[in-house]
Parts: C-alpha cells; structure tokens; sequence
C-alpha cells in the first residue's frame, strides 16, 4: 500500500522551518497539525482537518505502507515522533528530485514546473500564505488549506509516479536507510559529555578573549575591529574583494590569507589575533548547543543526512548538526553513543578516490602497491625525496606523500598543492619551499602518467558529449547527452554545456567552467559514493547481522550492532566493504575499523 501524506502545520514569522530545526518546531509548544492530505493508492486525496488528522493517521496499517512524500524527514519526522507511527518504507520526492535533476531546484513547487510544463493544472498554489500566524483556523481558512494541501498531495504523487521509474531500486532504497536515520533515531547522545563540552569551550574562548585586552564588540564587529588596527595598532587592515558586491571589504576571516600573512608579520600581537579568531568562532559551542537542542527526551537523537547533497551523489548535512563535520575524537562523535546491550561499529574505505582514480586511469604499478597493501604514501615520497621513506622515521616526508596522493589526482598545481600543506587543510601545518611544491606536482605526473592523460581523456569523451548523435561507454560509464551517465543509472549532469572563448562550461546557478581535472574530481568522487553505498546497502540487507546502519561520514560507515561476538560483527562489516562493485571487479578495497560504546573513531 502506498500513501502519499501532506502535513500542514502551525507557522508564523518567528516559528517556522527558516528559524528552527525539524527537531525544533516538531517539539515546539507551538506545534500544531491543521490538517492532513492522505492519498491511499491512486485513489482520491482526503483532507482531514485538526480535529479528524489524528484519527486518519491512526487508521492507516503503516506495517504495510510506503510514505511518500515532498520532503520526508519532515512529514515521516512528525509521523513517528508526534504520532508514534512508522511506516514500512520511505520515499521522498524532493530526494529523487535532487537525484534526477541535480543543482536543480528540489521545492515542490519548481519541480511540478520541470515534470508538468505545459500542463497548468500541476502548479503548486499559495494559500498557505493565508494561514501564517493564524493558530485556530475558522471553516473558510480550514477549507482552504484543505484545497490547498490536496492539490499539494496530488502534486506530489504525480511526481513520485513519473520519477521513481526512473530511479534505480539502490538509490530508492538509500533514501529510505536516510529518511529512517532521521526519523527512527537509534543512537543516544551523551548529555553530560555534550554540556561538559560547551561550557568548557565558552570558557576557554571567554580566557583567551580577555586576555587579548580589547573589548569583545570590538573583536566581533569588522568595522570596529579595522578600525582598532589601524587607529590603536597603527597597522594597515587588510582587504580584499567581496563575492557579492565586489567593493573592498576587510579581510579579516580565518582563512583570509591577507589576515594569516599579518599574523605573522606582527608576532607580537598574537594575543589579539586570538582574540579576535575567539571572539569570532563560536562554532564549537554552537554545534554542541544543537546537539543538545537536538536530543529526545527518551536520549536519543537523530541522524539528519541530506541526499544526494553534491551532484556527484555525496551526502550532506543538515538540519544544523552537519554530522558530515565532525574531526575524529571530538566531543562531538564521543557523544553519539549505543544503548545498553548495543555497540557501535566504525568501518572506513581506505584511500578510496586514490584507489578508483588509479583504476580510472589504469595506473597497474600504483593498483599493485594497492593489492599487496603497501604504503602508498611513503612510496610516493620516497620518489620525492629520492630516498626510501618509511612511517615511523620519516613522519614528515610521509605526510607531504600522502598529501600528493590524495590532492594532486585532480589538477591541483604548485601554489595550491603550498598552500594545502600550509594551511593545514589535509593536517599539521607545514612550512613548504613553492619551488619545491612544484618539483611535487612534477615528480606525482610523472610517476602516475595515466592520471594527466585521464584528465585529457575525461575532457574529450565529454566534449564530445555535446554531439547529439555521440554515445561512448568506456569503463562503466557512459558519455553522451552532455552527461556522464554512471554505472547505477544515475548521471552526472553538466546542463547546457558548451564552449565558450574556448573554455568548456556548463550552468548551475551560474556558468561553471570544467576541464579534464575537476571531471575527473566529479567522476572520481560520484565512483567512490557507489562504493560505499553499496556496502551500507549490504549491510543493511545482511539478516545474519543484528545491525542497522545509522550514519555515514565521508568514507565511513557506522554501524549499531549487538555487543555478542563484536569481533564476527567487525569482521562481516569489513568483509561487506571490501566487495568491490561489478562494474570494476579488479578495484583493490580495504577497510579498517572498530568498536566502542560510542562513536569513538
């Protein structure tokens, strides 16, 4: 049985979905159902108004339905959290949407323009509008929204119909593992851990503002903080362009170059510089406040993923929380715990975008050093440093090794590949000769040749692309259509392509420019995606393991199993990962990981 459902709920100016969290305004107490829209099958939209929402909800078999709705989290959120009532199986129109029709707009309303744009019949309407801020609706607004919310229902199961045929299974059902992450929450946040970790980062931030000596509006303030520099200090503020209005504006920022060369050119100052970064990020206490904000009364708290959040297929965060940004071992990933008589399983890819850029490029000697499980990255800088390298007696030269490895694959140059290594962007900041960087960039084209030429060919197969009459499949993918169709179905998207001043570009939300490199970035990363994702699926599906996938992370996959025989759970979990995807049988796959009470990679 399929059900397609459209909450409408209680909003104002201060209360809606643009000021709070879903976790927020479901459990605020001015959360209010005003109605329902509820499609069983492909029979009539019903609405059921305030009074009568509660008992349709409840009279619908959820053990045996499919939800489908525009924007899941939200509507599932409510029907399992405020009702109490879990569905079978989740579908998300706005979710395929992003899958289907990536960079693209995911509302409703954008969406029944692209699927239906000659029909003017499928458009979304606007009497919501009439409802904010009203809490108790008189009969003409009620029968409104009614009209509303069922033409809004009817939207979103023509739209289902017409994408989910076009969505492969695999896909529809990572959407389901995500939506359930969200709404059926499993893991418990550590409480005391998370308090614990906000008040010492505001006390530690509070230490360090006041021994800058300046007062904290002035620090927080840009205008006021130039102003302090060169009036008090004496020093020239620097600048830099502004995306938006394209003035001279204070550079000022953390990652401002301007400000970190400042820095270092007046030493002497470094009380305020901290000061300022201090009084600037709050990000740590804010993220542990959310956390917080965000944990159930029965301790658990949800997973909130975006789908399909890249055009290469990557997750995203979301709802504030942004569990894709948490740095190994923070407070943050401590705090995310199994109930009693559960573990939680951390596994992760190793060097998987180096190891499918190796197999796109068809680079054997690197793929090899692969299979036997050698060290990649001491190989790599042993050819940079001439000499043999090893992890425990060269940590340093390892480490610029690894940074070649992982950021050069993609066209990054000798200043960028500098810059990297001094901003600490992959690690430990490190001090780096630019000519030396260059002899880097030089030394990892020359030893991975395929690569360069992987770019080459990347560019071409797409240009070619823009020849209707052109289709090419070439190591699972598929080039035609000004898209690189992947091996899942799915495609990477490059809408309106075409040259100009001969450049190579294509549209999103404005004209992106594209070479060989940064294709080979998307095409690499969309590869990799497949690979991880096909294991959580197996996972998922495996009926000898007592597990459920409750989060993903980059190249992790975290696992909440039994805690009888961890090491059998471990080693299935390992074993699911390293299954390399039909469409390169020859990729070398490893994995590594473990288990603890908490998420404690």
């Amino acid at each position: 049985m399929q059900v397609t459902l459209d909450f409408e709920t209680y909003y104002a100016p201060k209360y809606s979905l643009t000021k709070l969290t879903t976790m927020d305004y479901v459990r605020h107490e001015l959360f209010k159902v005003q109605g329902v829209g509820i499609k069983i099958d492909d029979g009539e939209t019903e609405y059921y108004d305030e009074h009568e929402a509660e008992a349709a909800v409840n009279e619908i078999d959820w053990s045996n339905a499919t939800l489908v709705c525009q924007n899941t989290p939200f509507d599932g959120y409510i029907l399992t959290r405020h009702y109490e009532l879990v569905p079978q199986y989740y579908m998300d129109t706005a979710a395929m949407s992003r899958a289907l029709a990536p960079k693209q707009s995911a509302s409703l309303k954008d969406i029944a323009i692209r699927m239906f744009p000659d029909d003017e019949s499928m458009r979304k309407g606007d009497e919501l509008a009439s409802t904010k801020g009203i809490y108790d609706l008189g009969p003409e607004l009620s029968e409104s929204l009614g009209k509303y919310c069922i033409q809004d229902t009817d939207l979103t199961y023509a739209i289902c119909e017409k994408q989910r045929v076009l969505m492969p299974q695999k896909e529809l059902d990572l959407i389901d593992m995500t939506v359930r992450m969200f709404c059926e929450p499993k893991m418990i946040a550590d409480l005391d851990l998370l308090h614990k970790f906000r008040d010492e980062t505001v006390a530690a931030s509070l230490a360090v503002v006041e021994a800058g000596g300046v007062d904290r509006k002035v620090l927080s303030s840009n205008k006021q903080f130039s102003e302090y520099i060169q009036q008090v200090l004496g020093l020239v503020t620097p600048v830099k362009e502004s995306p938006t209005t394209k003035l001279m504006i204070p550079a000022l920022g953390k990652s401002d170059k301007a400000f970190t060369q400042m820095q270092k050119m007046y030493p002497e100052h470094k009380h305020i510089w901290d000061a300022r970064l201090a009084a600037k990020s709050r990000i740590n206490e804010t993220k542990a406040q959310r956390f917080i904000d965000a944990t159930h009364d029965d301790g658990t708290i949800s997973a909130p993923l975006r789908y399909y959040a890249a055009h290469t297929g990557r997750f995203g965060g979301t709802e504030k929380l942004n569990m894709q940004n948490m740095p190994r071992n923070s407070p943050l990933r401590l705090a995310l715990t199994a109930p009693p008589g559960k573990l939680i399983f951390v596994a992760d890819l190793s060097a998987i975008e180096a190891r499918v850029l190796a197999w796109l490029a068809d680079e054997e000697d690197l793929l090899q050093l692969f299979r036997e499980g050698k060290d990649v990255y001491s190989d790599l800088a042993g050819s940079i440093y001439k000499r043999e390298i090893n992890k425990t007696d060269d940590p340093e030269e390892r480490f610029v090794g690894k940074v070649a490895q992982l950021g050069l694959g993609f066209g990054m140059g000798g200043h960028r590949f500098q810059d990297t290594l001094e901003s600490g962007a992959m690690g430990p900041p490190m001090k780096f000769a630019l000519n030396k960087a260059f002899e880097v960039v030089s030394t990892y084209r020359n030893t991975y040749p395929g690569i360069p030429m992987l770019w080459k060919k990347l560019e071409l197969k797409l240009a070619n692309s823009i020849n209707p009459a052109y289709e090419e499949d070439w190591h699972g993918l598929v080039f035609k259509d000004k898209k690189i169709h992947l091996p899942n179905g799915l495609a990477l998207v490059y809408k309106n392509l075409r040259y100009e001043n001969g450049d190579m570009v294509y549209d999103q939300r404005n004209t992106i420019k594209t070479w060989g490199g940064s294709l080979s970035e998307n095409v690499v990363q969309a590869l990799a995606r497949l690979v991880i994702t096909d294991a959580m699926l197996r996972i998922q599906a495996d009926e000898t393991l007592d597990a459920d996938v409750v989060l993903t992370v980059h190249d992790e996959i975290i696992l909440l199993g039994s805690d009888e025989d961890p090491d059998a759970t471990m080693k299935a979990l390992i074993s699911h990962m390293c299954i390399p995807p039909e469409w390169a049988k020859d990729l070398p796959l490893d994995a590594e990981g473990g288990y603890d009470t908490r998420y404690s990679k």
